[in-house]
């Protein structure tokens, strides 16, 4: 007398569950009938937004405008080190980055350039006198810029710090005061206070010469006031300031980013860059991956609770178990991850349509991580299709250390600034299955860097007086910052003359321009969608290997216990920061304890 089954249990306990629909007790389905959907074709598949028109895109280029350090170091990694090769660029082009940081470098040099040739020139045309400007300028810049630097440390460096950056800003307002020849009261109380503010430093250096030391330069006459090639420079200041306003409202607004044909910065003439663009557009959004073996996931964020899991692989009852290997699995992965495209039934074609739900644009594919041991050069690297795909076929079923095959799941939201990207790589041996899942996550850009139209439209719209003040508020900083940016450039210029980068072997990336620019920190919304995203991904992940367990005749009911549905998400052994294994040879391994510098302090680096 055989035994009825229990009303709504499953006649087989290690058959999975269907993952589209719930479980129907009057019908069994075929583990592959859940992957079938009549709907696809009905709903167009909507394509991701492309990188080189994100608005996270848009963001870093705008930033190699508004910060000097994030351009310096762009320009450093993908422009002087042309032996590294260039990291995974998920959500940006890279290459465009590069295009406005070197193009910004253009801007400011000329800009440097303008400016001190009036700070030079106005020596000899004021008699020297503009020596009581320059001198003052020169101090305060150097005082401001060591008064940061003394934040971190100890209380009494600091308040000396601000004590001597008073002194140096009232000796800079006397000099000021000295350049009104028709303010007779302003000029007799700056020469009152220079008097009275150099005398310690001069009883200090008493035993100096000066008058020897400078007898030699004989001076003309003056021909114009000391006013009047400070104001020049003060309207040059200006001039600068308004130039990023004119890109945010040209080429770098939302309306016309996405036609590089009308960006200015993709106009490159020197060789050198056009050669390096192109490598950089070549390596960034291959399937293969050429890593630093310090960080060989570089490009795709900070790592979010990646887990490793090993399965014993044990027969079904009553079946003769069939082998699995790496490919069998992930391609039982794939579909059900590709599913995730597809919106849920809305009555008609049409209302699913405007579902603008971000994993419709989940993006599928297979890379390839490779070591740059053996290159010799960057253009030998096996980008194209014929060379990548035997690379692939290898990779799958070796299980290799340097080389390594995953499934690469990518979903990007709001336009492109959060990217949450899993890999996924299954191995078998020795009886075991093995998943190792690695999700990562990419923040979004720097608030500084998004602020960047906001910032364009606050300064076009100020008032007249105000657009003065700052002009002439940061005229006596122009002198220091031109000489400093001459000499970065001088020193990029020689770092590519003499250290030889361009025949040295190729290295992996050193950094990546999107990790570089990312905030610390997103909102509860962008948390929110990155744990959806993450959880409807490995959920189908486990799905896909106990339908390839199933298929091919090895138990799967364990595996299905360890894998809970909380709040239609994946948690796995409920704990968060946890991963899980099972049987008596099983294993589980968490790997949660990798740790980068995030892009605030690669960039302070």
């Amino acid at each position: 007398m055989s035994e009825s089954p229990v009303p709504g249990q499953r006649a087989d306990p290690d058959r999975p569950d269907p993952p589209d629909r719930p479980d129907r007790p009057d019908e069994q389905d075929e583990p592959g009938e859940a992957d079938r959907t009549d709907r696809p074709d009905r709903v167009t598949v909507r394509s991701p937004v492309r990188p080189e028109a994100s608005e996270a895109c848009r963001y870093l280029c705008a930033g190699t405008h508004l910060d000097k350090r994030f351009r310096d170091t762009v320009i450093n990694e993908l422009y002087v080190h042309e032996e590294r090769f260039a990291a995974p660029s998920f959500g940006i082009d890279a290459a465009r980055v590069l295009a406005h940081a070197l193009l910004a470098r253009r801007l400011e040099l000329r800009w440097a350039l303008a400016i001190l040739a009036v700070w030079v020139a106005a020596l000899p045309l004021t008699g020297g006198e503009f020596l009581w400007i320059m001198l003052p300028s020169l101090l305060f810049t150097a005082v401001s810029r060591t008064r940061r630097r003394l934040r971190r440390v100890s209380p009494l460096p600091r308040a000396l710090g601000t004590v001597l950056r008073w002194y140096v800003t009232l000796m800079l307002v006397a000099a000021l005061l000295t350049m009104f020849p028709f303010w007779d009261e302003a000029r007799q109380l700056g020469f009152g206070l220079l008097g009275l503010l150099l005398h310690p430093p001069a009883m200090l250096f008493s035993f100096v010469p000066w008058r020897e030391l400078f007898a030699w330069i004989d001076w003309p006459d003056p021909l114009v006031p000391l006013y009047v090639p400070f104001l020049v420079i003060a309207v040059l200041v200006g001039l600068r300031q308004g130039g990023f306003a004119r890109l945010m409202d040209g080429p770098l607004s939302a309306a016309h980013f996405p036609d590089p044909t009308v960006d200015p910065a993709e106009a490159v003439r020197d060789g050198r860059a056009r050669r390096l663009l192109a490598l950089v557009r070549r390596e960034q959004h291959s399937p293969l991956a050429i890593y630093d073996s310090a960080d060989p996931f570089r490009g795709a964020g900070e790592p979010y609770e990646p887990w490793t899991l090993t399965v014993e692989l044990r027969p079904r009852a009553g079946h003769q178990p069939e082998p699995v290997d790496n490919r069998a699995a992930l391609e039982r992965v794939r579909p059900l991850v590709e599913a995730l495209r597809t919106p849920s039934p809305h009555g008609s074609p049409r209302a699913a349509e405007v579902v603008r739900d971000r994993l419709r644009e989940l993006e599928v594919d297979e890379c390839v991580f490779l070591p740059p041991d053996g290159l010799r050069r960057r253009e030998e690297a096996p980008y194209d299709a014929e060379r990548f795909a035997v690379q692939r076929r290898e990779a799958i079923e070796e299980g290799g250390e340097a080389r390594r095959h995953f499934l690469r799941i990518r979903v990007g939201g709001w336009e492109g600034e959060l990217m949450v990207t899993v890999y996924v790589r299954v191995h078998t041996q020795g009886g075991m299955l093995m998943l190792e899942v690695a999700p990562y996550v990419l923040l979004p850009v720097l608030r500084e860097f998004r602020d960047a139209d906001r910032t364009a439209h606050r300064y076009v719209h100020n008032s007249a007086f105000s657009k003065a003040v700052r002009a002439l508020t940061r005229t006596p900083s122009s002198l220091a910052g031109s000489v400093v940016l001459l000499g970065g450039w001088s020193g990029s210029g020689w770092s590519v003359a003499v250290e030889g980068n361009r025949g040295a072997l190729p290295e992996g990336p050193a950094l990546a321009v999107r990790e570089l620019g990312a905030s610390d920190e997103a909102s509860l919304f962008e948390w929110m969608d990155v744990r959806r995203y993450l959880q409807s991904i490995q959920e189908r992940v486990g799905e896909g290997v106990k339908h390839a367990l199933y298929d091919a005749g090895w138990q799967t009911a364990a595996f299905e216990q360890k894998i809970v549905n909380v709040s239609g998400g994946v948690y796995i052994e409920s704990a968060r920061n946890s991963a899980f294994g099972f049987g008596e040879r099983s294993t589980a391994v968490t790997n949660n304890n990798t740790n980068r510098g995030t892009g605030n302090e690669q960039r302070r680096q």
